[in-house]
């Protein structure tokens, strides 16, 4: 395995570079400090084409008709809870901020969805579950804030079952003309403005277009997940590229 800053550029990218903490812990506190915030800043922002972005990550998961799904980063669940439409047995979240797990554990509640859902504190560098346990492993905008990105990966990879798939939605950024140029003003002058407003945090949405930015995406992440042992990855950009689908299997 390749170090870190080999494969992943953003890993270099800190929420608050004058913290004593490493990038996971920074993640973690930056998490449960926007919490509360988090959903309707993450609709807004996107003007609700996220709605969009996870029906499209969760008709890929169905396609292998799967039993047991984990969401790693599931943050406040709403990937798993729109994955409760393939009606598995059982879907399982983790995620290392407590803050948004909790919230999330609202909305299942909220959605009569508590015996279908389960949300864990976990972390995707150690995940707590057997290898082969899951018939989709899936994460939304969570890979790119991983503090060591193949590890996390080859966990992923080890807890899914031969023949599972790999379910990976995350920002990315155009290329072409105009949209690049327009995807670069919001991302680097409005974002940030707004989600300081509304989240009344200095960093995290300053952190977010920067890590964007140096993220490694399309053929360049397909690769990452081959080096990580998945089979066939595929990344299908959506909406000009303003993020990307990936996929592929154990």
């Amino acid at each position: 395995m390749q170090s870190i800053n080999d494969t992943n550029p953003a890993a270099k990218i800190l929420p608050d570079a004058a913290s004593n903490l490493n990038k996971k812990a920074q993640v973690a506190e930056m998490f449960n400090n926007i919490a509360g915030r988090y959903d309707f800043l993450n609709h807004f922002l996107s003007l609700g084409i996220d709605k969009g972005w996870r029906k499209k990550a969760i008709a890929e998961a169905g396609t292998v008709k799967p039993n047991k799904i984990l969401d790693v980063a599931t943050g406040t669940a709403d990937l798993a809870i729109a994955a409760a439409k393939l009606n598995p047995q059982h879907i399982t979240g983790i995620d290392i901020a407590d803050q948004m797990l909790e919230v999330g554990r609202k909305k299942i509640q909220d959605n009569n969805l508590a015996s279908k859902i389960t949300l864990h504190t976990g972390d995707s560098e150690s995940i707590k579950f057997t290898t082969g346990e899951f018939d989709v492993v899936m994460c939304a905008y969570g890979v790119r804030n991983f503090e060591h990105l193949e590890a996390g990966l080859t966990e992923m990879y080890r807890v899914l079952r031969p023949g599972g798939k790999v379910v990976i939605l995350e920002f990315s950024h155009p290329t072409a003309f105009p949209i690049k140029q327009l995807f670069g003003f919001y991302f680097k002058f409005i974002l940030p403005l707004m989600g300081k407003l509304v989240s009344k945090h200095s960093r995290a949405y300053t952190y977010l277009p920067e890590s964007v930015m140096a993220f490694p995406q399309g053929s360049d992440f397909c690769n990452i997940l081959s080096r990580c042992g998945f089979k066939t990855p595929k990344a299908r950009p959506l909406t000009f590229g303003v993020t990307s689908l990936y996929t592929a299997y154990k």
